[in-house]
């Protein structure tokens, strides 16, 4: 039966007049796919639930940090139990502590570590740390690498940055964004001639070891490797951002997939359980730079708020305990990947499907993908019409191909075939 969103079309008119653009995240605005954002009422599991009545197998899972599914039992209790004892103190709690050492018994690289209460947080404080530590001031960043609204990093960004074809925000001084050098993604020898030319100004270097959000883009481990021998040379720090890798290509993050010891870790959502949170954290004498210990001033009201830990450390020991369930995750997303692979085969199609761990995109081009270029040859509008028919077959995906899709341990076998059932029909309609 065909949907018709006709509530969510309602109920987005109503919003634009008093939010802007109807939102308050550009990329759920659907400018990307066209059409109208659906609104959602619920979620349970792997599902979500529509204004208009409708369920939807859902592979965004709020951008990532379900890893779990929504309303994990172990995640509600741990959260109704604390809101019983207060909603936030603005003071210390044990809550934190807690949290942090179990970060890293997953993060090693991470040995001391502040909360804060995004991911767009931890990035500028990352990058500021990063500056006050080194006393230099250039950061070096690449192409389609998003890491988050910050003023120096918003220079050819990826997520709705290439959603809305403005990579560079309105707003941002030049004076600011001259200090951020741009490479592209996976270019070992654009790598070297930078730092050969401008190695002793370089404070640090921040990426997304695996990248997401410009859809799933997969690292050349040898080119992860020597961007990590070229910042010891040189003195420079190597910053992580695993806001959205981190407990999803691995439970270790790309740090531990590769093998790799950044200086300092960005952290997202998924350590608060889904609630707002982030961290960043790294090696001790980096962090000695941050307030109160040091001159870098960074702070929150909220940050480590108790609920918001408490749904962390349920979630994340809930993950310690039972690593096998991360492993179901993988596997379901293994099966999608072979089945899109045998359509693609059957139909000798010359499309892409990348993959890591929870994590995978479909690319609408039969150029393997390496960077932001590659990307860029996608058919956006073959993408869009498989988008939309994607949603009348009840399979709620990323709205832009910009984007990574995610999955769940609460995904079942049957959710899979439901969604290559519908797979095959998009894409061949």
């Amino acid at each position: 039966m065909a949907k018709s969103f006709l509530r969510s079309q309602a109920l987005f008119e109503e919003a634009k007049t008093i939010l802007v653009g109807g939102v308050d995240s550009p990329v759920r605005a659907f400018k990307s796919v066209g059409g109208h954002p659906i609104f959602m009422k619920s979620a349970q599991g792997p599902y979500l639930f529509s204004e208009d009545g409708d369920r939807y197998i859902d592979y965004v899972l709020s951008w990532g940090p379900h890893v779990l599914g929504h309303q994990h039992p172990v995640v509600i209790q741990a959260i109704t139990q604390e809101i019983q004892q207060g909603l936030s103190y603005g003071t210390p709690s044990y809550l934190e502590s807690k949290l942090a050492k179990l970060i890293q018994s997953f993060l090693p690289s991470i040995q001391k570590l502040r909360f804060v209460n995004s991911g767009t947080e931890a990035t500028m404080s990352m990058i500021r740390l990063a500056r006050g530590f080194t006393g230099r001031s250039v950061i070096v960043k690449f192409e389609g690498c998003y890491h988050g609204h910050v003023d120096s990093l918003l220079v050819s960004a990826g997520s709705g940055g290439l959603t809305f074809g403005v990579p560079d925000s309105a707003g941002i001084l030049p004076d600011l964004a001259k200090h951020t050098q741009v490479l592209p993604y996976n270019d070992i020898e654009a790598l070297k001639a930078l730092f050969s030319s401008q190695g002793p100004e370089i404070a640090g270097v921040i990426i997304e070891p695996v990248c997401g959000n410009m859809g799933l883009v997969l690292p050349d481990p040898h080119f992860l490797h020597t961007l990590r021998s070229l910042c010891t040379e040189y003195d420079s720090l190597l910053l992580f951002d695993e806001v959205m890798t981190g407990f999803r290509v691995s439970l270790g993050g790309a740090q531990g997939l590769y093998g790799i010891q950044p200086d300092l870790t960005a952290l997202g959502k998924v350590i608060g359980g889904g609630l707002p949170c982030g961290a960043y954290g790294g090696k001790a004498e980096v962090m000695a730079y941050v307030s109160p210990e040091g001159p870098v001033y960074q702070a929150g009201t909220l940050s480590g708020n108790p609920v918001v830990m408490a749904a962390g450390f349920a979630a994340l020991g809930y993950l310690k305990e039972n690593p096998f369930v991360f492993d179901t995750a993988v596997s379901c997303v293994q099966q999608l990947v072979q089945g899109l692979e045998d359509i693609f085969s059957k139909h000798a199609l010359g499309y892409q499907v990348l993959s890591c761990g929870t994590m995978f995109s479909l690319f609408f081009t039969d150029k393997p993908i390496r960077c932001l270029s590659d990307v860029k040859t996608c058919d956006i509008g073959q993408f869009n019409r498989y988008y939309h028919a994607m949603l009348q077959k009840g399979i709620y995906l990323a709205p832009s191909q910009f984007e990574s899709n995610f999955m769940s341990s609460a995904h079942t076998a049957s959710d899979i075939q439901d969604t290559l059932n519908a797979m095959s029909h998009s894409i061949l309609s």
